[in-house]
């Protein structure tokens, strides 16, 4: 049973009393169940209300996913070392051996050639690049 039923019920049951109308607790009675009524179909309504906008929100998402996926495009997990591809950051870091342990550094374009540190064995050392690369965190130029 609905609420507004449930309220209809009650209002049903008092008029089956036949309360006496000149008495304080029948006008008493019959206001407290007209307010039942009256917050019976507020709430209702607000529940109908409460529908429609999920409903529409529903519809605005399935709205800015297709904006996202227009101005976005497929976003790929292709970032590995062989990445080539235009849709991420990925190509801005490259790897250089370092000379003493031929630990790979992983470089940024942010990073300072002349002054690398290897993580491993914590040499010092410049980028010594002989034209061979492409990585632009140097002066070298591909031969």
């Amino acid at each position: 049973m609905t609420l507004t039923e449930r309220a209809a019920y009650l209002k049903g049951l008092a008029d089956g009393l036949a309360l006496d109308e000149a008495k304080p607790e029948a006008k008493l009675l019959k206001e407290v169940i007209s307010i039942i009524e009256d917050l019976a179909n507020d709430v209702t309504d607000m529940a109908e209300d409460i529908q429609e906008i999920g409903d529409y929100c529903e519809e605005l998402d399935e709205d800015l996913g297709a904006v996202e996926e227009e101005l976005y495009g497929d976003e790929c997990d292709c970032c590995d070392d062989d990445c080539d591809c235009d849709c991420c950051d990925c190509d801005d870091e490259y790897e250089i051996e370092c000379p003493a342990c031929g630990a790979l550094l992983a470089l940024t374009e942010e990073d300072d050639p002349s002054d690398l540190v290897c993580p491993e064995c914590g040499e010092h050392f410049d980028c010594e690049c002989d034209g061979c690369c492409d990585c632009d965190c140097c002066d070298c130029e591909e031969e």
